[in-house]
């Protein structure tokens, strides 16, 4: 499955991504504990978007899930980060927690930035299914009737 969603660079889009990826995972039988790291993070991303992209304009969610996994894309064209990504901001920072909790949610986390060509985040996340997935039947019927 593949996704794209453009969105205004507003605080009230975050909510449309969430309710979007999270319908998106669940009715492919995503685990509720992947979903909601996933969430999460994709959430820290977006709201990086709001708070530090220009002012005006839109950014870009896309997304694919497949055997393999998640792969989450958030891409704005605002002025790029001020701090490296791999910057420890430290325990009391405000700026930059979002980074940390993202890393910690997913298994890997790709930031792409430069001074004027905008900031994109690549999240990408291992999947656990439940054992209704719709995968998990495919699966099952293709044994039985290899079997």
């Amino acid at each position: 499955m593949k996704f794209s969603l453009a969105l205004p660079r507003e605080a009230l889009s975050i909510p449309v991504v969430r309710r979007v990826v999270g319908d998106a995972l669940r009715g492919l039988g995503v685990a509720e504990d992947c979903v909601a790291d996933l969430l999460v993070a994709v959430s820290e991303a977006c709201t990086n978007v709001v708070q530090h992209a220009r002012a005006t304009g839109t950014y870009e969610v896309t997304g694919q899930v497949d055997d393999e996994g998640c792969r989450l894309r958030i891409m704005d064209w605002g002025r790029g980060l001020r701090q490296a990504p791999d910057d420890d901001p430290g325990d009391m920072a405000e700026s930059g927690r979002g980074i940390r909790i993202m890393r910690a949610l997913v298994d890997e986390l790709d930031i792409d930035t430069g001074d004027g060509r905008g900031t994109v985040v690549h999240l990408r996340k291992r999947l656990t299914w439940r054992d209704e997935a719709l995968i998990r039947r495919l699966e099952r019927e293709l044994m039985h009737s290899a079997g």
